[in-house]
């Protein structure tokens, strides 16, 4: 009889505790839904500041601009962290044509050079090509059949992937590590086809790595608009003898001093302990940076917001961070990283928000911990509001070195078919993002942070 009244107390009591969250988790909905500021926010990042480029002027207004959002989102103490960042430059923009053997009239195609990469010669280059599938293709040319031509790496987005994620993980190699593979068979550039399955017209850049295991020559790296590497490849097939002109103008600065932007609430129990959300204040030039990662970051501001404005006081010091520096170099997650080894700052959890602010669909969460555990029994309290599902394993590039400390690490994951539509496109700008959208994701962040610390 009394176990039996001791398991009737219990179940009363965590009935008792669901509802409460239930209802605090509307309150937070309800928050964002008719208070927050992230669309605005956002607005304001992309058009009052623009492309935001590491060891640019537009990152250095952006850190300051982050530090006052973060105060004006109730943050009790606003840090800049100091950290070393990449500093490229792309320049005048590029130019690119197919110039045809057996005809005059030449062809125009859009791309973009990849970041990091050098410069052609200042009157450009004009060199003949050769289409690979794959890096196994290009070893078997091998250098009699490269040298002295530009490699066309023409690898497609596999549709029968249902995770967008999935298909860019397959391809990116091709424009990260293409470069140093093909400049050792003595190819003079590289372009790639853009990491996207969308049929248009828009270049999408990105970080490419020379590497000097694989060659000691730095070729330029470009990226063709998905158009343009059908019209590339259409023309081959016609005319192999065809050269592509190619011309850009970036150049590599050294590393430059930037920041960390840190808003902080202090735990009212556990001041020393800390939960985290972040995105990466840094973006690409060529756009606004709306959904990359301007989303990510008004949203870990407005977690701020929702604690004070609702007048919860948390137990841990809750901290929003914009990340400098993820495109490029990292510079920013490893700053972060490493002054919670040396200060041995002890993290309950860090979540990441850098995946667009599309329809929330889910978490990804590591097991460090138990967190995954704790947090898939929150499952049925998210379901009202359209996350439908807490899988094993996530965390992110700039939360990445906290990880690697054992700190449960949190993957926030929207919706992301239309992601690699735009991603480091000049598409990539705040008219992209649905207010509602960025603010559903924003609440979903928000009650995980409040559930995590009142439950850790």
């Amino acid at each position: 009889m009394k176990f039996l009244k001791f398991s009737l107390l219990f179940i009363s009591i965590s009935s008792l505790a669901q509802n409460s969250d239930s209802l605090m988790l509307r309150k937070i909905y309800d928050f964002y839904l008719t208070e927050s500021k992230c669309y605005k926010s956002l607005e304001v990042l992309c058009k009052t500041i623009g492309p935001r480029l590491s060891g640019s002027k537009n990152a250095e207004q952006a850190v300051y601009w982050a530090k006052k959002a973060m105060y004006n989102a109730g943050a009790d103490t606003v840090y800049l962290q100091p950290c070393m960042v990449t500093h490229w430059e792309r320049g005048e923009k590029e130019k690119c044509e197919i110039r045809f053997s057996k005809q005059k009239s030449t062809l125009p195609l859009n791309l973009i050079a990849l970041g990091g990469s050098v410069a052609t010669p200042v009157n450009g280059l004009n060199a003949p090509v050769i289409e690979v599938k794959s890096f196994e293709e290009l070893e078997q040319l091998g250098e009699k059949n490269i040298k002295g031509k530009v490699v066309f790496y023409n690898v497609f987005f596999n549709p029968k992937n249902i995770r967008t994620g999935t298909s860019y993980g397959e391809t990116v190699k091709y424009r990260y590590d293409g470069p140093s593979k093909a400049a050792k068979y003595g190819a003079v550039a590289t372009v790639v086809r853009s990491m996207s399955s969308s049929d248009n017209d828009s270049p999408h850049t990105g970080v490419m790595k020379y590497d000097s295991t694989v060659s000691l020559t730095k070729i330029p790296a470009f990226a063709l608009s998905f158009k343009a590497a059908d019209l590339l490849s259409e023309n081959l097939k016609k005319d192999a003898q065809l050269s592509l002109y190619l011309k850009s103008n970036c150049k590599s600065f050294p590393d430059a001093p930037s920041f960390n932007v840190i808003g902080e609430i202090k735990g009212s129990e556990k001041p020393n302990e800390y939960i985290i959300t972040g995105g990466h204040l840094d973006s690409w030039d060529n756009g606004e940076g709306a959904h990359d990662d301007g989303a990510g970051v008004v949203q870990s501001i407005e977690a701020l917001a929702m604690f004070k404005k609702l007048g919860v006081k948390p137990k841990h010091s809750i901290r929003a961070v914009a990340f400098m520096n993820e495109e490029n170099g990292l510079g920013g997650g490893k700053a972060y990283g490493k002054e919670a080894e040396v200060k041995k700052l002890k993290h309950i959890a860090a979540i990441e928000t850098d995946a667009g602010g599309f329809t929330p669909r889910g978490f990804g969460v590591d097991t460090t911990a138990g967190m995954y555990q704790t947090v898939s029994n929150w499952l049925p309290l998210f379901k009202p509001y359209f996350i439908t599902y807490i899988n094993q394993g996530g965390g992110g590039a700039d939360i990445g070195p906290l990880e690697k400390l054992g700190v449960p690490c949190i993957g926030y994951e929207p919706d992301g078919q239309r992601y690699f539509d735009i991603h480091h496109t000049a598409d990539d700008t705040f008219d992209k993002v649905n207010k509602r959208e960025l603010e559903l994701g924003a609440a979903a962040i928000g009650s995980l942070m409040y559930l995590i610390d009142k439950y850790r």
